[in-house]
């Protein structure tokens, strides 16, 4: 019974050693993949914001709502960058997709000093997103403004009559998806509609007089749906100042007190790093090679980050075992 014993003991010193060297090799393995892709993947490095840097986030194209933007701009708010610099070329986009990316740098301003570069347009919008910030810049050819609200809808009623095809329906309440297009609208839709269009033309309006410390007068003159240049802008005071993404450095100095010389390194709007594809590819088949399935199982589901907690916790369990009795 003693040599049995002796024999289970030893096997669990064994099992404990192998645990932890798994555990130390996976955690090696991981870092190096991440180091390596690091420097090897084109962009990836301004995933992260670097200490003693100025982040340069763009935003291009049309602004939907977005919860990956919302949560990247959040660790962006905790990050070691020294301010933001936030390059916008957009026609704008949906109304809340607007509202959400302007409530995101609201609260990363008041983390962070910020400024906002129109590169080549800034419109509807794209403009509620400029004004988030307190320093607007723009070059003297740049598109800026567009303050209005617009809602399209096709109507395909006659090229269905053409065609022979009608569309039947059956609905709660005549304004159920009204209009829909496969009929002509009625009044009373587009009364409803009316009502959503003014409703949101006012929030538009109330922003950016509150924004731009406008008076109504003011207001008036650049708030009827046109774009202006930025050299018409800055009369307009729709902008505070003409140049580029060196003019907003320098104000960030002058005005924000930022260090000098800093460097501007891009901040993706993108998932972690930790959760790119190729590295959870590439962590998953090193934890499989070592025999730690169930990690690697943990990084398909849930991320590296989330696995690498789970390493440590882990480690710790299987390295502690209660004292054999004898």
């Amino acid at each position: 019974m003693s040599l049995d014993s002796d024999i289970i003991v030893d096997r669990r010193r064994i099992r404990r050693k192998l645990t932890f060297w798994r555990v130390a090799a996976a955690l090696i393995a991981i870092a190096a993949i991440a180091g390596f892709a690091l420097v090897a993947t084109p962009g990836a490095r301004g995933t992260f914001a670097s200490a003693g840097s100025i982040a340069r986030v763009q935003i291009d194209g049309l602004i939907r709502s977005d919860a990956e933007r919302t949560q990247a701009l959040e660790r962006l708010e905790n990050s070691r960058a020294a301010a933001v610099i936030v390059h916008i070329n957009s026609p704008g986009g949906t109304t809340a997709g607007s509202e959400q990316l302007y409530d995101s740098l609201t609260r990363l301003k008041a983390k962070k000093p910020l400024v906002v570069v129109v590169e080549g347009l800034a419109a509807s919008g794209g403009y509620i997103t400029a004004i988030a910030a307190d320093h607007i810049i723009a070059q003297q050819s740049s598109l800026v403004g567009s303050i209005g609200v617009l809602f399209q809808f096709p109507n395909v009623t006659d090229l269905l009559k053409t065609v022979g095809v009608k569309v039947e329906e059956v609905k709660s309440s005549p304004l159920k998806a009204a209009p829909n297009g496969f009929e002509p609208t009625s009044p009373e839709a587009r009364a409803a509609l009316d009502a959503l269009v003014k409703d949101s033309y006012a929030w538009f309006k109330g922003l950016v007089k509150e924004r731009r410390a406008m008076d109504d007068a003011q207001l008036d003159k650049v708030a009827d749906g046109r774009v202006f240049t930025g050299r018409q802008a800055i009369e307009l005071k729709l902008i505070d100042q003409l140049g580029d993404e060196k003019t907003a450095v320098t104000w960030l100095v002058e005005q924000k007190g930022v260090k000098k010389d800093l460097p501007v390194r891009d901040y993706k709007l993108e998932p972690r790093f930790g959760d790119l594809p190729f590295l959870k590819t590439a962590a998953t088949v090193t934890l499989e090679a070592l025999g730690l399935s169930s990690l690697a199982h943990q990084i398909e589901r849930s991320g590296v980050a989330q696995a690498v907690d789970r390493i440590g916790l882990d480690g710790m369990l299987a390295l502690w075992q209660p004292a054999a009795s004898n």
